[in-house]
């Protein structure tokens, strides 16, 4: 686990640039190349664009050259994503040159805060685009066609894109991402998503279970329900989180949680696994963990990032639960679902953090024994809180030795995790073959550890009962017995 691995959404590194390609339909004559990084509401938020641009007469390709329009959908969350994404800027302007009606364009997080230095100053582009303003995309390209610049980064109270149907891409078939919210109101100091994603709302729940069962109907086996903060899930009719207050008494009657939503979806598709990522610990409340325990499709898997062991940095970084919070929340998950399975995201050497500080988090980590997680070193952020009223003032040597602690005693406790499978049946919804052997299926169990076994006769997409014989930190080993009842 190295310290760019993830963060407060997880970023899948192997994931990083890829491109979309889909069924390309006959009557549209112009060529889309999309790229996408950052976490997987980007990713999610390819597929929203794609669909808007195939109405527009875009079929995708994976062919730079071939493109007539190139986007890049970015993210702001670390600087390598930056840097990165600025390469492929200078890569695609060198592909202009020989091409002049080849138009780039850059979405998401990062249009949002650059947008006058990648339009005006930097002249690199020339289309910026926010992560509120796909639907306008159609305006834009036709400015952009006339050859002027477009310009468009207003984040919306009300866009949730429920009535837009991602086109599926990359996908291996079996499992979707299923946006529930956008935007968030928590103002964590090290974090940049507040101001390029907008406040948080909620998409209608009606228009989540209509693609859930869409989903199905199209062979999906499982589903994760995605959010900067899922537990924070509101839905009264529309509008912000923060306006709930406002609310009719009538709406606030009719008004549907986090738990709510999750009930729903499980009672719509019984036999369709279901996730959720991302939760917040000051969110998390116990009818979500009483609704998890209910159902058996809904996995026993909460990636519940803690960020810090210690009061005082936690209260430094703006997260509004302490460490005895946190630990009354993992105590009553523990009862409620003795093995659900839980994972953090971990900072150090955030500003003014001490040896004691460090010690707290090792602590913390000792008492939760988590089952994986996704720790960094701190880096500042434009942007932020943190950037614009603390120094980071954390030396690199003692930020990489801290590190270097965390992710040691991760690993530690990643086994003796692993180990409470050994001798254990458990249900694994087959994903792909495995990445180090053509004769052996990948697939995960309900608590999200991966499981790898003979490939025998079983196929991509079934669940099978495996009886786990061996591990190692990340991986179980084990045998199929069965097709499970859910096949």
């Amino acid at each position: 686990m190295t310290e760019e691995k993830s963060v407060e959404k997880i970023i899948d590194e192997s994931q990083q640039g890829s491109t979309l390609s889909l069924e390309n339909n006959n009557n549209n004559g112009r060529k889309l190349y999309i790229e996408s990084y950052g976490c997987q509401m980007n990713f999610s938020d390819s597929e929203i664009v794609a669909s808007i641009l195939a109405k527009e007469g875009f079929n995708t390709t994976q062919n730079l050259d071939d493109a007539d329009l190139v986007l890049v959908n970015t993210c702001s969350i670390r600087e390598k994503a930056e840097q990165t994404v600025r390469k492929r800027l200078e890569k695609f302007n060198a592909v202009k040159r020989t091409k002049p009606n080849m138009k780039v364009g850059v979405l998401g997080c990062m249009a949002e805060r650059l947008k006058s230095k990648f339009l005006e100053e930097e002249k690199i582009v020339d289309m910026v685009v926010g992560p509120d303003a796909y639907k306008d995309l159609p305006n834009l390209i036709q400015e952009i066609d006339e050859g002027r610049n477009a310009v468009n980064v207003i984040l919306s109270k009300d866009e949730t894109y429920g009535d837009v149907a991602p086109v599926r891409l990359n996908s291996n078939g079996v499992s979707a991402f299923v946006s529930i919210t956008r935007g968030c109101d928590n103002m964590c100091t090290f974090c940049v998503v507040p101001f390029t994603r907008g406040r948080e709302r909620s998409r209608d729940p009606q228009s989540i279970l209509e693609e859930v069962n869409d989903l199905w109907e199209k062979g999906f086996k499982e589903i994760t329900l995605l959010g900067q903060n899922v537990d924070s899930y509101l839905w009264y009719g529309g509008g912000l989180k923060k306006d709930f207050d406002k609310a009719t008494d009538m709406q606030k009657a009719t008004s549907v949680n986090f738990a709510g939503l999750l009930e729903l979806v499980a009672q719509a598709q019984p036999k369709m696994r279901i996730r959720f990522s991302t939760s917040n610990p000051q969110d998390m409340t116990l009818d979500v963990i009483e609704t998890m325990a209910k159902y058996e499709n809904i996995c026993k898997y909460i990636h519940l990032p803690v960020q810090s062991g210690s009061n005082r940095i936690l209260k430094a970084m703006n997260r509004l639960h302490t460490r005895e919070e946190y630990f009354e929340l993992i105590d009553n998950i523990k009862k409620i679902i003795p093995d659900c399975a839980i994972s953090q995201d971990m900072i150090t050497g955030f500003p003014t953090e001490t040896e004691e500080d460090h010690k707290d988090t090792l602590s913390l980590m000792e008492y939760v024994k988590y089952d994986f997680g996704f720790m960094f070193a701190y880096s500042e952020r434009p942007g932020t809180l943190a950037e614009r009223k603390m120094e980071d003032d954390i030396p690199e040597d003692i930020k990489k030795r801290r590190l270097t602690e965390i992710i040691e005693l991760q690993q530690t406790h990643s086994h003796y995790r692993t180990q409470q499978h050994l001798g254990k049946i458990e249900e694994v919804l087959i994903e792909g073959t495995s990445k180090k052997s053509v004769t052996h299926w990948m697939g995960r169990n309900s608590q999200n550890t991966v499981v790898v076994f003979p490939k025998e006769h079983y196929k991509v997409g079934d669940f099978v009962n495996v009886k786990i014989n061996e591990c190692t930190s990340a991986t179980l080993i084990g045998e199929a017995i069965e097709y499970s009842k859910n096949n």
